[in-house]
């Protein structure tokens, strides 16, 4: 394990408690210059709610959903079209902040409960393993200020999971968390393993009545077998943080 031994964010006076997974940073987050293509969406004509739950790989099929979105869709995030739409969220009466990885509990208020509560919430999830290399990778190619992303650029890939404010985050921001109602209820949720998506998506496609085609977006920079980023430390330590994904969804460090 490797860190350098000044967090210039820290210095800044930042919240060190405060880190991009499991807490919506203030600054939108540009890799390399190059904007997070995601949102959120609210769909009321196609019947659905999308939840962009962080480095799943929710961005290719936010675009495809995005692509053939009602006029009166509500699109929260940074997509061009999201963009073109932002106005609108001016007028929403949300219990949270809107912005593209909000939870359910944020959007509470944006429509009627009754409207809300008849939608199909969706989201993505993903091998805790293969996600928190994602993660660790996007948090380098950042530049933005923000604890997670200073501990990322300043640490090996032991050091940024073994650090506790953001491990604390980590293990606070389950998969259900992101579908919960503030009453702490999920609302039953359609989820899509990132890993099976040609069989889960099936399901959603149906509700949808169309065929989505994904493309590949925000793709970091790293090695496509994340298991050769591990050791036993490491591997037991994404075990412990992410436990109850690990045993929700059944996945398992090895190859299946």
């Amino acid at each position: 394990m490797r860190c350098e031994r000044v967090c210039p964010r820290a210095q800044a006076g930042l919240d060190v408690n405060q880190t991009a997974i499991g807490t919506a940073p203030d600054a939108i987050a540009q890799p390399c210059g190059v904007p997070i293509l995601a949102h959120m969406i609210i769909s009321p004509g196609r019947g659905y709610i999308f939840v962009h739950i962080p480095k799943t790989g929710g961005t290719s099929l936010a675009l495809a959903l995005e692509a053939r979105a009602h006029r009166d869709d509500i699109l929260i995030g940074d997509t061009p079209k999201a963009q073109a739409r932002r106005g609108r969220l001016k007028a929403l009466n949300a219990r949270g902040r809107l912005w593209k990885h909000s939870t359910l509990a944020d959007i509470e208020g944006a429509l009627p409960e009754a409207t809300l509560a008849r939608l199909q919430v969706v989201t993505l999830v993903r091998n805790p393993w293969d996600r928190m290399v994602s993660y660790y990778h996007w948090a380098r190619a950042q530049d933005f200020d923000h604890p997670a992303i200073a501990l990322a650029r300043r640490c090996d890939f032991a050091g940024f999971l073994a650090d506790p404010a953001n491990a604390a985050a980590i293990a606070r921001a389950p998969y259900g968390s992101y579908v919960s109602w503030s009453n702490g209820a999920e609302a039953r949720p359609l989820f899509l393993r990132l890993e099976h998506l040609g069989a889960d998506l099936a399901r959603f496609e149906a509700l949808l009545g169309f065929t989505l085609d994904l493309p590949h977006a925000n793709r970091s920079e790293r090695e496509a077998d994340w298991r050769s980023y591990y050791d036993a430390a490491t591997q037991a330590r994404v075990a412990t943080l992410c436990a109850q994904d690990i045993d929700r969804f059944g996945y398992r460090f090895a190859p299946a």
